[in-house]
């Protein structure tokens, strides 16, 4: 291993390039180190985001004001502020008071208000493509649903939304690949992803040029796997027929 990473620098270096921190075992550690909490990052907020998704658009379609209206607040307030406000807002704030009251026993760490915080907002893009997608359910389904004495709930698991998740599925994916570029936020308060790594190597280092190329890379091809992974899933559920 440490041979091509040899290679590698040196070959970098014809070009101007200064790759030499991978040499080292303790730069080159806390780049991998780094690497694996962005890609655990993305994997948990992927999950969060989606299940907040569904909830929020049953909330926003169950016909129920006093559901629909404080989440339609909610997405509203949450879609136009800043993720990186609201990422200072949960850490330094609520979790701030959440010390106050517990103690040391504060179960939430830097890593989980990333988590939290990212689901949460993406999770209010998802909810608005899922309500289109629900909303975009021809009445004549629901109808022949309904003559088979479904309920309201049944209606929306068993008819509404395995059919939303189909038609939302490409806005869903768009969001997905914007949450994996999201993530780099988590480096504001010290969550020792890839970005983070970065900084507190270039800021030895003075590599910025070589270490942007790496991260732009990487991320790069976490994007591009959550698109492929997309639309293998949307050629997979597509309905034959439909559209035609």
């Amino acid at each position: 291993m440490s041979h091509w990473l040899e290679l590698f620098v040196q070959w970098t270096a014809k070009f101007g390039l200064n790759y030499s921190f991978l040499l080292d075992a303790y730069q080159r550690g806390s780049m991998v180190n780094g690497a694996l909490t962005t890609v655990l990052l993305c994997l948990f907020t992927i999950v969060g985001s989606l299940l907040a998704g569904v909830g929020l658009a049953a909330m926003l379609t169950s016909g129920k004001p006093y559901l629909a209206k404080p989440t339609r607040v909610f997405i509203e307030v949450t879609r136009n502020t800043p993720t990186l406000v609201q990422l200072y807002c949960a850490f330094l704030v609520l979790n701030m008071l959440l010390t106050q009251a517990v103690g040391a026993a504060n179960p939430l760490t830097p890593f989980a208000w990333v988590v939290i915080v990212i689901s949460l907002h993406k999770g209010a893009f998802h909810a608005e493509a899922l309500r289109a997608g629900i909303e975009a359910v021809p009445a004549v389904t629901l109808e022949a649903a309904s003559s088979l004495a479904f309920s309201s709930r049944q209606l929306l698991w068993n008819v509404q939304l395995p059919l939303a998740l189909r038609f939302a599925l490409p806005s869903l994916i768009n969001n997905l690949i914007d949450l994996v570029k999201m993530t780099a936020v988590a480096s504001a308060i010290a969550v020792g992803d890839i970005t983070y790594a970065s900084i507190m190597i270039w800021t030895q280092s003075d590599n910025v040029l070589e270490l942007m190329i790496l991260l732009l890379t990487f991320f790069g091809l976490l994007s591009f796997i959550v698109n492929c992974v997309g639309r293998a899933l949307e050629a997979k559920l597509r309905m034959p027929g439909y559209g035609h």
